[in-house]
């Protein structure tokens, strides 16, 4: 069994909203992140909590918290695999007071090794969430969700990673309510132990007409045992 513990220390971010602007305000977004991996030869999880916090002069622009579990079968094994998920987010930026998914399905990695990855995964969710419609109505709801994943990842020469993890998840009865997720990272190898990490970070929910986009830089601490 392989063990590996991550943490992105707080970061100074770039960041825009959709919906406002504020040009003569000084602004700071500062992210928390906690990772933890488990490699076994059968089964892999991996869980990833993050918090964002944000202020644009005296007005608040992220209250953003989201935890994830992934459990992998068989991925170290085939190329054909299964996963599940279980997650809860809530985010002030996307209007979501809270958001609980869980789900499965099939995965297929193009590429796995060493150096690279490239995977492709597909499955469904089942998603309970309290938001904020646009027309300031609070909305308790439940849906299916398709969850479409892209997922890659490419080392150079032991120095550079280059990573991202995209998501189109619309729901199964109404295809124009649907959720993107994006997150890209380039990390630069300082240390053995430490990386140099900037991101680019997207999201849109569109049943709260809400969206947000990170661009980030900052460090990431790691540690196997």
């Amino acid at each position: 069994m392989i063990a590996r513990l991550w943490l992105l220390v707080v970061m100074l971010t770039a960041g825009t909203r959709a919906f406002s602007q504020f040009n003569d305000a000084k602004s700071f977004v500062l992210i928390n992140a906690l990772g933890f991996q488990v490699n076994r030869e059968k089964m892999t999880i991996n869980s990833n909590n993050a918090w964002i916090y944000g202020r644009q002069g005296s007005t608040l622009t992220n209250n953003d918290f989201n935890a994830v579990v992934y459990v992998d079968l068989l991925k170290n094994q085939q190329r054909l695999y299964y996963w599940g998920v279980a997650s809860f987010a809530s985010s002030y930026s996307l209007n979501i007071y809270h958001q609980f998914q869980a789900g499965a399905g099939i995965g297929y990695s193009i590429i796995n090794d060493s150096l690279a990855e490239l995977v492709v995964s597909d499955g469904f969710l089942y998603e309970t969430s309290d938001l904020l419609l646009p027309s300031g109505k609070q909305d308790n709801y439940n849906t299916i969700r398709n969850s479409l994943r892209i997922k890659y990842k490419w080392i150079i020469n032991d120095l550079l990673s280059f990573e991202g993890t995209h998501f189109w998840q619309p729901s199964l009865s109404d295809f124009n309510d649907y959720m993107i997720r994006s997150n890209t990272t380039l990390s630069i190898k300082l240390r053995k132990w430490l990386n140099l990490t900037t991101g680019l970070t997207y999201n849109k929910i569109s049943r709260t007409g809400r969206e947000n986009l990170l661009i980030n830089f900052g460090l990431t601490a790691e540690t196997y045992f």
